[in-house]
């Protein structure tokens, strides 16, 4: 087994690059979102805080109007399909409505999960890794 290979995208090793293509951005969203999260908690996760601790710290990172910043940041780093793949997710008409947050920002949130979710089923993790590593460098500066 290759030694960066992601375990989890071989359990559905049926989807081509087309069929990805073809996903709603609401379904890559729904697959972002979980990247994101274990990328986020895998982050912050230290043997001295609890369990309440770190879901504080990752609450800095996974609200909407945070998401909504990262991509707004990330924007001039991304290559022109993945800024296609965020306004695809961003101008999709979702049946549920924000907790918490302001529409324009949740519609954001959803395109950087979208973006995330693309990378992720297309098996771009270096890709994903080089814009989590900004945005890390991004919520660091702003300490």
């Amino acid at each position: 087994m290759e030694e960066n290979q992601n375990i989890f995208r071989m359990v559905n090793t049926s989807l081509t690059g087309e069929d990805i293509a073809m996903l709603s951005p609401l379904q890559l969203a729904y697959v972002g979102d979980a990247v994101y999260e274990l990328l986020v908690r895998t982050y912050i996760m230290d043997r001295d805080s609890n369990v309440n601790q770190l879901h504080r710290k990752a609450i800095k990172f996974v609200k909407a109007d945070a998401q909504a910043e990262f991509i707004h940041y990330l924007e001039e780093f991304l290559h022109e399909n993945e800024k296609n793949i965020v306004r695809r997710g961003r101008n999709t008409k979702s049946n549920t409505s924000p907790k918490g947050a302001n529409l324009i920002d949740y519609k954001y949130a959803t395109g950087f999960e979208a973006l995330l979710g693309y990378l992720y089923l297309t098996g771009d993790s270096s890709r994903i890794l080089e814009l989590f590593n900004l945005i890390k460098e991004f919520e660091n500066s702003r300490e």
